[in-house]
């Protein structure tokens, strides 16, 4: 005969007498001491043990899940009564960061296709891809010498084919498919005038940049475009949904913002 209809009586014998014991010995007449753990409860913390071993857990492991939660449960609501939820910033901020979540969430409804694509229509440079260049360099570090240098480099280059002088760059000497806004992080505003109309697969300069004076191969130029809505819709409406969220907690806000009464010391001084 097998023996686990005997461990589930057991199990569920050792949690009604730990709910007993948790009751009478913690019981105040001001409030309930009544510890519900509905099904839902139980699923999700078998689940999350689950998730975390990679199988569900034995009698014995089930008992002890439930009498820790039990137990978190009866620490969590001697603080509240003690009111060691006061005045804790941290505390704080994972509660307003609880109602927010679920005030996003809320009647949280799927666009149909008209709304994407009329959010689409009103954020169209937001989904506009730039131009990317792709080009390699040679640098010559900030220096009082650095442009004549980077002159007679580049007369070498026409001659030789390559520099008889240059220097390692921190970031490399590739650089592939970089739009212009990437260019400015990586290099600085300067460099950006070498490719506002830029003469590709030969090599120009010197252009200066941040971090001294460069020799440029540009050797590919994509042209910037407007994607199709069909082909960017899933992006839409990430975009779209996200905007929905923090549009329906700011009306939750809106909405209670007028019963709260705000005082603050007038002669506050910063």
């Amino acid at each position: 005969m097998s023996s686990k209809p005997y461990l589930r009586i057991i199990l569920f014998f050792v949690l009604g007498f730990i709910i007993y014991f948790a009751d009478i010995t913690m019981n105040y007449d001001e409030e309930s001491k009544d510890i519900y753990i509905s099904d839902q409860e139980l699923d999700g913390l078998f689940s999350a043990w689950n998730s975390q071993v990679g199988r569900p857990p034995n009698e014995q492991e089930a008992i002890n899940i439930i009498n820790d939660f039990i137990e978190e449960e009866i620490l969590y609501r001697e603080a509240l009564r003690l009111g060691l939820d006061q005045n804790d910033r941290i505390i704080k901020r994972r509660l307003a960061q609880k109602i927010s979540f679920l005030k996003q969430e809320t009647n949280r409804a799927e666009p149909d296709t008209e709304q994407l694509t009329d959010f689409f229509e009103m954020n169209l440079d937001k989904y506009y891809v730039p131009a990317t260049f792709s080009f390699t360099h040679y640098y010559f570090s900030a220096s009082s010498t650095a442009k004549i240098e980077a002159t007679l480099a580049l007369t070498e280059i026409e001659e030789t084919g390559i520099p008889a002088k240059s220097e390692p760059f921190f970031l490399g000497k590739n650089f592939s498919e970089y739009s212009l806004g990437e260019i400015e992080q990586t290099f600085g505003k300067d460099l950006l005038v070498a490719f506002a109309d830029p003469t590709l697969n030969k090599w120009i300069g010197p252009f200066s940049s941040s971090y001294g004076e460069h020799l440029l191969f540009i050797n590919n130029k994509s042209i910037g475009y407007s994607p199709k809505f069909s082909e960017i819709r899933d992006l839409v409406r990430q975009d779209y949904m996200l905007q929905e969220q923090d549009r329906m907690l700011s009306d939750y806000l809106d909405s209670i913002k007028s019963e709260y009464k705000v005082i603050i010391n007038p002669t506050y001084e910063l």
